[in-house]
């Protein structure tokens, strides 16, 4: 039955991996093979009730994750359908490269904290296109927002979905995770971001020869201030519901969703038809990305048949005996992330090792949660953000790997020595 189950989970990963030249969604693949590796488990296991438990334990930690992940989503929808996003990006205003270089990864970097490195990428790529003409110069920009953002989401409990993910797992807190791998992360993105800025020097913005007519904004300034300033705050709140209340982050989400959505109800109350309801949640819940969210619940499926079968205890004791060294071996998976999708990657480690072994904020969990947020970062497809960039700006893989790996490569080695220096001093 073991040799069936890899060898199943290994052709699914294969089929995610090559989703493109393929042709297939990767959410398909993903659920194609968590239905397998169930069916196979459930045909050649002895007891069907031990399976039902399994599967049952499995879907309350899925659906936890997936929750939280749509309530995020759908209040990020309904700033940007505010244009709430220009409260930040309308005061970014320079005349020097650098200096706009400056700008760009600091607010990349903690607006990705606070949001997700998706979304900030997707938000700050629109805005190079409004302040960069020089095609070559914008896109060396965009690969500095994708290592922002990947920097940025890996030292904070909602700003990139492997940290998510340990943090409802229990594997780390909010605090700690902040106190722990921010300086990791500040220096992960600043040795890239002063290379780039030591090539730019004396060097002025090229804004576009003719902007567009601008189109008459459906939000006023004060509905765009109240919704994004109210979402923000939502989602900056939801880490300090969970330490008073002990209870699930997605129930603060879902709390914060619903107080969103009353807000905006009665701020558009006197408005009628289409231009209100492009306005409502309803239309936000339409517009969020259910596939990624699909992809999550096939492949933690998927990942949670290895986990009760033993497998994973297997390759973590398989590790242990032949690298030895845990820190080398969360940079081994750090680095593994840039090739495949660091979600899986992530669920496999929790299933590896327990938390009776490995408690809440120990080495392994913080180490693990900014090597896998920071390490897709160093090729273009080896994180969500770096996906997203390469669609929007045509990207191509060969440019990104000459152009920005080396840089983030440096700025992922660098980060994890300043994190291993820090915990031996710190402990």
């Amino acid at each position: 039955m073991t040799t069936s189950l890899i060898v199943i989970f290994v052709l699914a990963y294969a089929a995610i991996a090559l989703e493109h030249p393929l042709k297939i969604n990767k959410s398909a693949s993903a659920l194609v093979g968590a239905g397998l590796l169930w069916t196979v488990y459930a045909l050649l296991a002895t007891d069907p009730h031990t399976i039902t438990h399994e599967l049952s334990e499995t879907l309350t930690g899925i659906a936890q994750i997936v929750f939280f992940l749509m309530g995020a989503m759908t209040i990020v929808e309904v700033i940007d359908a505010h244009n709430g996003f220009d409260v930040v990006t309308r005061r970014i205003t320079t005349t020097k490269l650098t200096t706009l270089m400056a700008l760009i990864c600091v607010v990349t970097f903690f607006l990705s904290a606070i949001l997700d490195n998706l979304t900030t990428t997707i938000v700050m790529v629109s805005l190079l296109k409004k302040l960069l003409a020089k095609g070559e110069d914008r896109l060396l920009f965009v690969g500095m927002v994708v290592i922002a953002a990947n920097a940025g989401g890996a030292w904070s409990p909602i700003g990139d979905v492997t940290t998510t993910m340990l943090w409802i797992g229990g594997q780390i807190t909010a605090v700690n995770i902040i106190k722990g791998t921010f300086l990791a992360s500040v220096v992960c993105l600043l040795l890239p971001c002063l290379i780039v800025m030591l090539r730019l020097r004396g060097r002025s913005v090229e804004a576009p020869a003719t902007k567009p007519s601008s189109q008459l904004d459906t939000t006023t300034t004060l509905e765009r201030n109240v919704v994004f300033f109210v979402g923000l705050g939502v989602l900056i709140a939801v880490p300090v519901f969970k330490t008073v209340t002990h209870l699930p982050p997605f129930m603060g989400v879902l709390f914060g969703l619903g107080l969103l959505w009353v807000v905006a109800d009665l701020m558009h109350k006197d408005k009628e038809g289409t231009h209100k309801n492009t306005l409502t949640l309803t239309h936000a819940l339409a517009r969020i990305d259910m596939a990624s969210l699909v992809f999550f619940i096939g492949i933690l499926l998927a990942v949670a048949t290895l986990e009760h079968t033993h497998v994973l205890n297997a390759i973590a004791t398989w590790l242990d005996a032949e690298v030895g060294r845990q820190d080398l071996i969360v940079l081994l998976i750090g680095l593994a992330s840039a090739i495949v999708d660091n979600v899986p990657l992530v669920a496999a480690s929790m299933g590896m090792y327990s938390l009776e072994q490995y408690p809440a904020d120990s080495f392994l969990w913080e180490f693990l949660a900014y090597c896998a947020g920071t390490g897709g970062s160093i090729l273009i497809i080896g994180s969500a953000a770096g996906v997203a960039a390469m669609g929007l700006e045509k990207i191509a893989f060969g440019w990104y790997l000459r152009k920005v790996s080396l840089l983030a490569l440096l700025g992922y080695l660098a980060g994890a020595a300043t994190y291993i220096v820090q915990f031996k001093l710190m402990h």
